[in-house]
């Protein structure tokens, strides 16, 4: 389940590559049932919180008609920064999936760990991972394409 729920993220991912878009993808599932999926698409909107989580977040927020997604599970394909790290503890989200690290800005414990080191009212629960050779390769894909064009 874990992994068919990663492939729809994924899928996710290629379409903001689709769009030059840093391909990360985040889906919010409740259920079992997919209630919210989102993309990247910073460089389309010129909105620097335009990430696929935040999107999520406020798509699956809608859904529900609830800022509290208790009972949501996140499947994101790239370790979340602290800005969407932050988003999910304050929606409540119970788990969160990751497909691959980020060494760079990573905030769920590649950077920092806000999940873990500092204590917040919910505690959410993370597992990475996930098609982690699928999610790091189309990152690497992505960027090396992007610094051959230059």
């Amino acid at each position: 389940m874990d992994e068919m729920f990663m492939k729809l993220a994924l899928s996710e991912a290629k379409e903001a590559e689709k769009k030059d878009e840093v391909p990360v993808g985040a889906i919010i599932v409740k259920d079992g049932i997919v209630i919210a999926r989102a993309h990247n698409i910073r460089e389309s909107t010129k909105d620097s919180t335009a990430h696929a989580e935040l999107l999520a977040i406020r798509k699956a927020c809608k859904a529900l008609d609830s800022w509290r997604l208790t009972g949501c599970e996140m499947y994101v394909t790239l370790e979340p920064c602290l800005m969407c790290s932050g988003a999910i503890l304050l929606s409540r989200i119970d788990k969160l999936y990751i497909g691959t690290m980020d060494p760079k800005s990573g905030a769920v414990g590649s950077v920092i760990d806000v999940f873990r080191d500092y204590w917040f009212h919910h505690k959410c629960e993370v597992e990475a991972g996930i098609l982690q050779d699928e999610c790091s390769m189309i990152l690497k894909t992505f960027f090396k394409k992007k610094r051959e064009s230059v």
